[in-house]
């Protein structure tokens, strides 16, 4: 058959019939009697041909390409990115490893198939769950895509589909479908698809209960055809099949409010002397440390989804040590990103230490977890970060410190500081 390369006017839009990509992302376009192909689907064809051929795929996952770990090596990497979560660390470690064991693991003859660890992660806004699963994601090395659940809905509502999620893994993988489907999704604010009460709906909840309905296919395993750059299907889409049996889903919510389920539950699980001696031992500072699946359902998540997360894990709220910590200690702590910046101007950052417990005692006061120190120094820095850059460089000064009196006094002109929590 007679191949040549398409000299078409570049007025006249050329995409590969087989991906959807156009002329100017990929390296060259050949055109045949009826449609295109471009030399990335040319290079996966041949890959398709010599596994058919029985030769080894050059791409072939392994061990090394996953740069996988042992858990507690896995966990020490973490530890120099998120600050305290022991528990969240290892049980994510933990279910991490087997996960990726698994998908390893060339097929048996025992008929023992090992199911996916699915996680679910409760904590205060915040805490860390979003950096922990953008970590992992990092040392293993896999594609990584975070999904906000609050702007799903069910096929056919307003809103995005379930499979949109699928499109950002795709796009991150830089449209590999094999990578993409190796790698790592992190479903955020997975509480606020809750269903209103604990009965079964009975008018429809296209943007609860319906997308809680949707997403049960994707967490256990499903081929799904996804749309390359994302949007609604439709009938003359190209779609790109993506198998998700090997996908690991991570999901995180605050669950604002399933300490009340939890208090309920521990209060009523035995009666007399005993029950008042066990109510005395809990800490009722940290309640999500006693969560369960079951107080998932009482939440308002259904006991089908419930199922397909069969790690369950919680975040410890953050308390002045901890965000101390965060502001110096991690590897890519703030005060350390700060330092970067001046630096990039040729001035010093001193930042003392009344003026870091001076930080931490605001963002408690706010509430706004380890997301608040970020807005409070960014607050605190607004004006020396506006003036030094229309300083000459010959004139700027060599050294900036920031001590509790610059600080507070710049704190208290901004608009941040209007946000007073009761």
């Amino acid at each position: 058959m007679l191949f040549f390369v398409d000299v078409m006017s570049d007025k006249e839009e050329i995409t590969c019939s087989f991906c959807g990509r156009s002329k100017s992302e990929v390296n060259i376009i050949i055109g045949g009697l009826t449609g295109h192909i471009c030399d990335n689907c040319v290079d996966q064809a041949n890959a398709i041909l010599e596994d058919e051929h029985g030769e080894p795929k050059a791409d072939t996952p392994d061990l090394d390409a996953l740069n996988l770990m042992a858990p507690s090596a896995m966990k020490s990497h973490l530890d120099e990115y998120v600050i305290g979560q022991d528990d969240a660390k290892k049980v994510l470690s933990v279910a991490v490893y087997n996960h990726y064991k698994r998908v390893l693991q060339p097929d048996s003859s025992d008929d023992v198939e090992v199911e996916k660890s699915n996680i679910v992660m409760v904590g205060r806004t915040g805490t860390g769950k979003t950096l922990l699963a953008k970590t992992i994601a990092k040392v293993l090395n896999v594609p990584f895509a975070i999904a906000d659940a609050t702007v799903l809905t069910e096929a056919g509502y307003v809103g995005e589909d379930v499979e949109s999620i699928l499109s950002r893994l795709l796009q991150a993988a830089d449209f590999d479908a094999d990578a993409a489907q190796r790698g790592i999704i992190f479903i955020d604010e997975v509480d606020k698809i809750s269903r209103k009460g604990d009965n079964p709906s009975i008018t429809r909840d296209v943007s609860g209960e319906g997308v809680q309905q949707a997403m049960l296919k994707l967490l256990e395993g499903s081929v799904v055809g996804v749309p390359p750059q994302g949007g609604r299907k439709h009938p003359e889409q190209k779609l790109i099949q993506i198998d998700t049996k090997n996908i690991l889903f991570v999901c995180g919510g605050a669950f604002d409010g399933i300490e009340k389920h939890i208090s309920k539950r521990l209060n009523t699980q035995s009666i007399g002397y005993g029950s008042i001696e066990k109510s005395s031992q809990l800490d009722k500072e940290n309640m999500l440390q006693y969560v369960t699946p079951q107080d998932l359902k009482q939440y308002g998540l259904i006991p089908e989804l419930i199922g397909r997360l069969p790690v369950l894990t919680y975040l410890d709220p953050l308390d002045k040590g901890a965000l101390r910590r965060i502001l110096v200690d991690p590897k890519n702590s703030l005060v350390k990103q700060y330092n970067k910046l001046f630096d990039m101007e040729g001035v010093e950052l001193i930042m003392k230490e009344d003026a870091l417990d001076y930080i931490v005692d605001k963002a408690v006061e706010f509430k706004l977890g380890a997301r608040g120190l970020r807005s409070i120094c960014e607050a605190i820095m607004l004006d020396a970060m506006y003036e030094i850059p229309s300083i000459p460089a010959a004139e700027r000064p060599k050294q900036l410190e920031i001590d509790a009196a610059y600080a507070g006094k710049h704190f208290e002109k901004s608009n941040i500081n209007r946000l007073h929590v009761a």
